[in-house]
């Protein structure tokens, strides 16, 4: 990782659910329009930064906000964790923390006896479908495709398609 001032990771505080819920038009460049965006803001209520701090992490650098990584042990299968939400700074991606949050999630997750991690991400979000595969992610077989990536359909809802992951740790 290129040095520009050092990474520090504490685990969040329902006082960081502003700021990053402040970051995410522009992280994520606006992907969807207002409906993006409102989707987003719903995947992040203020009880993830309640009740699964001990399994997340918060990036910063020089004070501000670099990246977050929201993640859980499943209650309901006692072998794997699940990796909720993730966003890097734009002006970070490609210098590996994205990598170092993902790696950081597994070490825990191995520690609590996991052995698989599961994710998902929009089709329409090829930089995460490619990231995931990067990470050593397999993208689940769906009944539809969309852009040549397995999708389920209506996954979280109607409309909601999304691409399922997993990965053994």
């Amino acid at each position: 990782m290129a040095e520009r001032g050092k990474l520090t990771f504490r685990h969040p505080v329902p006082g960081d659910q502003p700021a990053v819920l402040a970051v995410l038009d522009e992280w994520w460049g606006g992907q969807g329009g207002a409906a993006g965006a409102a989707e987003r803001a719903s995947l992040l209520p203020l009880l993830f930064f309640q009740h699964f701090t001990d399994t997340s992490c918060v990036a910063e650098r020089e004070g501000r906000l670099a990246g977050f990584l929201i993640g859980f042990l499943s209650q309901s299968r006692t072998d794997e964790s699940y990796i909720h939400f993730v966003g890097v700074s734009p002006d970070l991606r490609g210098e590996g923390l994205g990598r170092l949050l993902y790696e950081r999630f597994f070490e825990l997750s191995r520690m609590h006896g996991r052995t698989r991690v599961r994710s998902i991400t929009s089709p329409s979000n090829s930089g995460s479908y490619r990231f995931h595969l990067r990470m050593g992610f397999a993208a689940e077989p769906g009944p539809r495709s969309f852009d040549g990536r397995p999708v389920q359909p209506d996954y979280d809802g109607p409309g909601l398609d999304r691409v399922l992951f997993t990965r053994a740790i």
